[in-house]
């Protein structure tokens, strides 16, 4: 489900990995006439040719979803919901796995309790891909790594074994919230980087800010989700460091516009892809005040998306409740 990059990689993935044949929603059916004729997507990850006689396309997503056993969904988390208007097949009997980075809006939900609470999927049935993985460097076929969550660990490997391939790793865990959780929170730290990068703030600030925003990570979701975890293993950390810091990633360049001085409006328009941790900041920041958590650097990021607080005063007055 889903045209988007993130999409394209997962699908060069499991094709790669031998699956036999998948079927491949996409909204707009002139973006499924083109990736016929040229054999590849031409929006995103041209350079990824693919087999076309292994993929069913649809643009009806009734009919994808009742010729599928598995739904993979790889949707930015703002257009979710959109997409599901139209469903009304039901999906409580079928696997679920999000690749989805952020919450539902409005609903301030995890993809996977939007799923168990509208749509009646148990949680056992719900799987989340976490990173760090950028698409561009599958699609480059560069190592990576996924991990994959369940609350039900055999699924989760059997999930696993779809997207293990020559150039992917996969481990799993159980901690599904946690994962999403923390996927969606990378997003907003990775824009704070970018601020401070478009500032023109150094690499010795850079390390205290990600060695901070790890710290926050940790705090909200052992207070939204409390279980043993380490925030230090690459779902956290490394999913952080590669957004935060990575030439691929789309938060990082939106956050380095708005320190360069762009509106947000203006940054939203020259971005060719969506920059989820736009709207993670609000609905983090909304879900927070239940928990009460000190999140000072999304406190930050907020006041400059959404308050149109100065980048240069709001980020001035964090360096002093950073350590």
């Amino acid at each position: 489900m889903g045209g988007g990059s993130w999409a394209t990689a997962l699908a060069k993935i499991l094709m790669t990995n031998g699956t036999e044949k998948i079927n491949w929603y996409m909204r707009r059916p002139s973006q499924i006439e083109e990736f016929k004729k040229l054999g590849h997507n031409s929006t995103y990850l041209s350079g990824i040719k693919f087999d076309l006689s292994r993929i069913h396309f649809y643009s009806n997503i009734n009919l994808a979803v009742k010729a599928s056993e598995i739904l993979l969904f790889a949707t930015p988390s703002p257009f979710l919901k959109q997409h599901l208007k139209k469903l009304n097949q039901p999906i409580s009997d079928k696997l679920i796995v999000t690749a989805i980075k952020g919450i539902v809006p409005d609903e301030n939900l995890l993809v996977s309790d939007y799923f168990n609470k509208e749509y009646n999927v148990p949680m056992e049935n719900i799987v989340a891909i976490g990173g760090p993985c950028h698409a561009e460097e599958v699609a480059l076929e560069r190592l990576s790594y996924l991990t994959i969550a369940c609350t039900n660990k055999e699924r989760a490997r059997s999930v696993a074994q779809k997207f293990t391939c020559a150039f992917v790793k996969t481990t799993i865990s159980d901690d599904i919230c946690g994962v999403e959780y923390s996927s969606t929170l990378k997003n907003v730290y990775a824009i704070a980087a970018g601020i401070c990068h478009g500032l023109k703030y150094g690499d010795n600030f850079q390390s205290v800010l990600i060695a901070n925003s790890i710290q926050e990570i940790g705090r909200f979701i052992n207070s939204a989700h409390p279980m043993l975890r380490n925030v230090n293993e690459s779902v956290y950390l490394g999913d952080l460091l590669v957004t935060a810091y990575s030439k691929f990633s789309r938060n990082r360049t939106f956050g380095t516009m708005i320190g360069k001085g762009y509106s947000v409006r203006t940054a939203h328009l020259e971005m060719e892809m969506i920059a989820e941790g736009f709207y993670a900041t609000k609905c983090i920041k909304e879900i927070n005040e239940c928990y009460h958590v000190n999140m000072p650097i999304l406190d930050a990021v907020y006041n400059i998306l959404y308050e149109r607080i100065s980048p240069n005063i709001e980020i001035r007055l964090l360096t002093e409740s950073l350590r």
